[in-house]
């Protein structure tokens, strides 16, 4: 049926009150996730896997940042440690921000780790835009205009067409709005972010630099490990993940390296000298609601790992679980675990020390708790390898005795902490850090 322009209009009187109300419930959902650059990391899995995870330094100024600037500078000046950093560059691209020992940060990498640093500041910052920007009357005069444009453009048409025409550039419109809010909200977030950001590079820069002096080396698993935790966290898939944040992952990648090479340097530098008593220990469990679970078996266990190749022939498997089996009849107790995987094609063999049996899912778990200490297991298929699980012994941990772990755990963390933040402030001070 076609109706002329007024009995379309009349008709379309509903959805002309209610499309500026609609905006919000139909459009958020989309608004944050469809903007790249920024991403709220709800669990960024260094506080759960990292032990002892290590804050991130105190951002202290070196002795020499104390100093008044001279009117020129002298040879005296150049040697200076540091000097007191200028308000943060807005741009600059590739641009030498500062250098640390001589290791520049350009603006880029400082606009990557603002952004990244600004996430649900940025998110919930948009949303109160969205939402000031819907509510303002000149967006639901805007809307109306729309409507009458559409009606008038498509004259002739049946009312089903002009509806689905209108919601259609509806959505364009609020598509439009949401794009508005979140670079109103990233532009008035990031400034702020960006002095956060240097001092974080530059520390980064420290950390990273000693990890070399220290000859201290991260596997790129181990970080990739990580990065799957953090996307999992977020329930997004590891590709889903590096669009949020803005198709480039390096920045998580440098930042959580940085980390684990620093809780490396820490621990090998201070180990030896964390020290703590029975007495801090019973004093921290008694004055502590630490939660304990109920009694469980903690097993120390070894895995060999003897991968699959990229291309399987028929028999691919098969061969894989014989060079298993050929394995399994070397065993000789946990102390030949690591030599029998020599020269064995794909074979890794991993010292993964103790672990709880209920972090284990079915049937590994009762396989593990049936085995005798000293124990090979079958071998088994799964994530892409033929594994091989040795149960090298046991122990029954009881609610007391994990109340006393965690409690010991909790004091040896704090001393690392504070061990770490005064490590972090003497590289500051010996090195040489120049703001441009």
């Amino acid at each position: 049926m076609v109706l002329s322009r007024a009995n379309i209009v009349r008709r379309l009187s509903i959805a002309r009150c209610g499309a500026a109300a609609s905006l919000m419930t139909m459009l958020w959902s989309l608004s944050v996730a469809a903007q790249p650059g920024t991403v709220a990391v709800t669990g960024d899995g260094t506080a759960t896997v990292l032990r002892p995870s290590v804050t991130d330094g105190e951002k202290t100024k070196s002795k020499a940042a104390k100093k008044p600037s001279a009117p020129a500078p002298t040879e005296e000046d150049t040697e200076t440690a540091s000097r007191e950093p200028p308000p943060p560059a807005s741009g600059g691209g590739h641009s030498i921000v500062a250098l640390v020992n001589d290791e520049p940060i350009t603006a880029y990498e400082i606009d990557q780790r603002a952004m990244l640093l600004s996430g649900s500041t940025v998110a919930d910052k948009a949303k109160a835009n969205f939402q000031a920007i819907v509510k303002n009357p000149r967006t639901s005069d805007r809307l109306k205009a729309i409507l009458n444009e559409t009606v008038k453009a498509n004259e002739g048409k049946s009312r089903d067409a002009i509806i689905a025409i209108f919601e259609k550039r509806k959505k364009e419109f609020g598509l439009n709005l949401q794009k508005q809010a979140f670079e109103s909200a990233r532009a008035s977030a990031l400034p702020g972010m960006k002095k956060q950001a240097i001092e974080e590079l530059i520390d980064e820069k420290l950390k990273l630099q000693e990890a070399k002096n220290q000859k201290v080396t991260i596997d790129d698993d181990d970080v990739q490990k990580i990065i799957n935790n953090i996307a999992e966290r977020n329930k997004m898939t590891l590709a889903e993940f590096t669009k949020r944040l803005g198709g480039n992952i390096g920045v998580m990648t440098t930042r959580i390296r940085a980390t684990l090479s620093w809780n490396e340097v820490v621990k090998k530098r201070f180990g030896p000298m964390i020290n703590v008593t029975s007495r801090d220990v019973d004093k921290l469990v008694a004055t502590s609601a630490i939660g304990a679970p109920q009694d469980d078996v903690e097993l120390r266990l070894q895995r060999i790992r003897i991968t699959m190749p990229a291309k399987l022939e028929e028999n691919g498997i098969a061969k894989r679980i014989q060079e298993a089996d050929n394995i399994r009849t070397k065993f000789a107790g946990c102390k030949s675990t690591r030599d029998i995987t020599i020269g064995v094609a794909g074979a890794k063999f991993e010292e993964i020390g103790k672990r709880r049996t209920s972090s284990f899912p079915e049937p590994t778990r009762s396989l593990l708790l049936n085995a005798s200490d000293g124990e090979m297991l079958p071998p088994s298929v799964g994530d892409g390898a033929v594994e091989l699980w040795v149960v090298c012994d046991r122990t029954a941990v009881t609610p007391e005795a994990e109340k006393r772990n965690k409690a010991e755990g909790e004091l040896k963390q704090k001393e690392f902490e504070v061990m770490a933040k005064r490590y972090l402030k003497d590289l500051r001070e010996d090195a040489h850090i120049e703001y441009r």
